[in-house]
């Protein structure tokens, strides 16, 4: 994990997203706050799935 600030992103977004592209993720700051993660899409791909009636609810319920 990388810790960058808003300001270090806007003077160079291509690097930190290339950088998330290679798999790394990165903690975006503001001053020492940390304000939001952002890591590649699809990292968690294949650990787990949902069951098809996830959504599903009892007829008590409804």
């Amino acid at each position: 994990m990388v810790s960058v600030t808003i300001d270090e992103i806007q003077r160079d977004p291509l690097k930190y997203f290339q950088q998330v592209e290679a798999g790394e993720t990165l903690i975006i700051m503001r001053a020492v706050i940390p304000i939001a993660e952002l890591r590649p899409f699809g990292l968690c791909a294949g650990e787990f799935m949902v069951p098809a009636d996830f959504d599903a609810l009892p007829e008590d319920i409804l």
